[in-house]
Formats: C-alpha cells, structure tokens, sequence
C-alpha cells in the first residue's frame, strides 16, 4: 500500500457505536460463557470488551452527558434527571438546553465529520450538526426530536418510536416486554437504514430498552423466573442478532464500538432519604404530608438540608438556597461531616447491612464553573440500595414489585473492535477522546480524560 493509499485510509475511518444503557459488564460476560450471545462473544475475540466506571450519582443523563461531553459535570452541568433553582426551589428536569460543554457530534461536525446520532439521552432539544441528530427520550414528540426537519419524514416512514411507554410498562410485566421489543424494532431498522443509506463518519444509536428492561423485570431473570426470565435472554439474543448483523455489514476502515453507561442489579430496598434526613432532625416540612403541587416549598425554615433524587443532599446554605440559615464556612463543614458520619452508620432496619459505602463532597467528584449547581453531598449507596427522593414516606425504606432493578456504579462497559486494550480501571470521560483518536480529530483543550489507545 502506497504513501497515498495509507493517508487516504487513515481520513476514511468510521466509527459505529451502539449504547446499550444499562447492561453490565458481568451481566455480558455471563451471556457469553452460557452461549447465549455467541456474536458478542466472538467480537470480543476480535477486540478489547472492557469494564468501566460510571459516575457518581449513576444515572443516564449524568453519565451519558460525561461520555458526549470529555468532561464531569462540574464543566457540563447535568448532575441528575431532576433538578433545582436553589434561588426559588422550582425544580426542573435538565436537557440539551442545561447543557454547558461542546458534545461529541458538535466537535466532529466542526471537524468536517458527518454524523448520524439517534436516541442519546439529554440530546433534547437537537442541536444543530453536520448531518442527523434524533434526540432521546426526553423528547416531546418525534416532531420535536429530529435535526434537520426534513428528515423527519423517512422516520415516520421507519415506524421510528421516540420511547417505550413507561406507565404502560408500570401496569404489568407483560405490557414491559411488549413495549421494550416493540421499540427496540423501530431502533433496529432505523439503525440498519442509517448504516446503509446515509453517508456519515460517526453513526450513534442507542438502546434504552436494556434500561427499561432492567428496571422492570431483572429480579425475574436473577430469580430464573419460569416466563419472565427466558424472555429477558430472548430479548438479549436480540442484542446479539442484531450486533452480529452489524458486523458483518462493516468494512476494514469502519471501528464498531459498543458501551454501557452503569451496571444494574437487583433492588433489596428502596431508601428514603428524607426520611432519614426528617428522622434526624436536618429536614422539616410545613405540613405532613406535604401539598404534592408546592413541592420543595414544602420546606420549613427550620430545615438545614434536603435530598434530591438518587442520593445527592443539598444543604440549605445562606445566600445560595432559598431561606437558607446554614452559614458557609465552618458552620457548612460540620453540617456535611455530621451527615457524612450518620449516612455512613445507617444500617437497613430488616438486615442491619451498611446502606451507604461512601459520601462524596462535591468538590471531590466535580471541577469546573457549574460546580455551584451540585449538590453538596453525593450518597454512594452499597449495590442493591436504591436512594429516592420523595419529599415525604412513612418508612425509612420499600421493597415493591414494580421497579425491581437499580443502577450500579463500577460494572460498565466499553467495546473498542479491532484494537487490544489492556483492562485498567478506567471513567467513562475516557470514551470521547478514544473516539476522537479513531477518528483522528484532534481532542478540545478541556476534556478530562484521555483516549484509551
């Protein structure tokens, strides 16, 4: 191969990248020692399947906005799926318009790179890039989800689906199955539409179904449930199909990569953490139970902290927080070891097990001109303790039948095919640069990790 031939191969490199939201790295690794995902298994023979680590809180919007971005949310500002204005207490849930740093697609696009990304959550509302965006779940409606516009009719025509119906799947487990394969058919022949009809240089389409899967019917398949659990492992023979499929259809010049954003397991309680900040005296409410419609203004003065979901604790601080009476300094730092010291002895009432493995101050997680959004401290519960965020609940902790499965921090995933990388730990800020790498586009000043080859 000439001097030409080499440089001209090196420009025309593609990159294809599956999210699969929420399937662990373990979870993979099972399916292909019991032969059940004999594609993933033969890719990883062809390139590095890798376990990674979410972020802290480990949720899709915050991890999936750190991958998109390079950087932690201290620089890119999404810090959970709901949030506050700690001026007024009017809560929000954080989209592409919160968002405070370049994205992937944008930096590609700048590059001359045309991109194809569909379905990635806090995309909504689309962004302008150098080829297609489809935006997540998030998104209102199809109408409002898809850049440019004219491209909304060739998904109208793909029966494309912008969400599984998640009050639909609430009702029963069956409706789950139907919805998540449902909508998983619309993204598969979406996705082999883009492959083979679009011109791109980086094509994104992610499954949220794994997710949607996993909240509600991961028990059953841990349980080896008689219906419910073959149809978990059907629906992941899907997966596999469908990435076989994939494959196959790639050229030498083109990089399949594959990635998870958290792992998942089984709900042992649901943890109410303002309760627990109630029973400790650090939260009062006006009235028991509270109004539903005032929400946070719910919050007696006396207060000095609240919770947010999943386990961020916000203290009530003078000047920053509405009616805040906690002063910064060292009024502040005693208040946030306290509760560190409680969180961290809080045992389950039925089984006496440590809830909380760690407590994160913020500046120990986060770096960066958002840093004053976070929340002042991040809960990092043990595998199996869910924390939620309901203002009020009778009991410190629940145990339902409806959502069964929660995220885990340390058991993401990463595949990069056709490159051996060596297994070291490793954040999911290190994806974009690695894609940058592939792609040979030079990385932004800003990022905070670098490419893993």
């Amino acid at each position: 191969m000439g001097f030409l031939d080499r440089l001209r191969g090196k420009q025309d490199r593609r990159v294809v990248f599956i999210g699969l939201d929420g399937t662990p790295y373990t979870f993979v690794q099972r399916l292909m020692a019991e032969g059940r995902a004999p594609n993933m298994a033969r890719l990883a023979g062809q390139g590095s399947l890798l376990r990674m680590d979410s972020t802290w809180p480990w949720v899709s919007s915050v991890a999936w906005s750190s991958m998109m971005t390079g950087v932690n949310p201290g620089k890119h500002n999404i810090f959970g799926f709901i949030d506050r204005d700690p001026a007024t207490y009017k809560q929000f849930i954080p989209t592409g318009r919160n968002m405070q740093a370049r994205t992937l697609w944008e930096v590609l696009s700048d590059a001359g790179k045309r991109v194809a990304v569909v379905n990635v959550p806090v995309t909504y509302p689309p962004r302008p890039v150098n080829g297609i965006m489809v935006a997540g779940f998030l998104s209102p409606s199809l109408e409002k989800a898809v850049y440019p516009t004219s491209y909304l009719p060739t998904l109208q025509r793909l029966g494309y689906i912008v969400d599984a119906d998640p009050w639909k799947a609430r009702e029963s487990k069956d409706l789950a199955l139907e919805q998540v394969n449902t909508v998983l058919d619309a993204r598969i022949r979406t996705l082999f539409h883009l492959l083979e009809n679009e011109a791109w240089d980086y094509l994104h389409v992610h499954i949220m179904e794994t997710d949607r899967l996993h909240h509600f019917l991961w028990q059953q398949m841990e349980e080896g449930h008689p219906t419910y659990a073959p149809a978990f492992f059907d629906f992941y023979r899907r997966i596999d199909d469908m990435l076989g499929r994939l494959a196959g259809r790639l050229d030498d010049n083109t990089t399949l990569m594959w990635m998870a954003d958290h792992g998942f397991c089984t709900i042992k309680k649901e943890v109410y953490v303002n309760r627990w900040l109630m029973d400790n005296g650090w939260l009062h409410l006006r009235n028991v139970p509270p109004d539903r419609q005032r929400g946070l203004d719910e919050i007696d003065p006396r207060s000095v902290a609240y919770s947010l979901d999943p386990g961020r604790v916000m203290i009530r601080v003078r000047g920053r927080e509405k009616e805040g009476s906690v002063a910064p300094g060292a009024e502040y730092e005693a208040l946030r070891d306290e509760i560190t010291a409680a969180a961290l002895a809080l045992r389950e009432p039925d089984s006496g097990e440590p809830i909380f493995q760690h407590v994160f101050k913020r500046e120990e997680l986060y770096h960066g001109p958002c840093l004053e959004q976070a929340a002042d401290l991040i809960l990092a519960p043990h595998d199996g303790y869910d924390p939620k965020g309901p203002l009020y609940k009778e009991s410190l902790t629940f145990k339902g039948d409806e959502l069964v499965g929660m995220h885990t921090y340390d058991d993401a995933m990463l595949y990069i095919g056709g490159h051996t990388v060596p297994q070291t730990r490793f954040s999911v800020l290190r994806v974009m640069p690695t894609i940058l790498d592939l792609l040979n586009v030079a990385p932004p000043p800003n990022l905070d990790g670098e490419s893993l080859l």
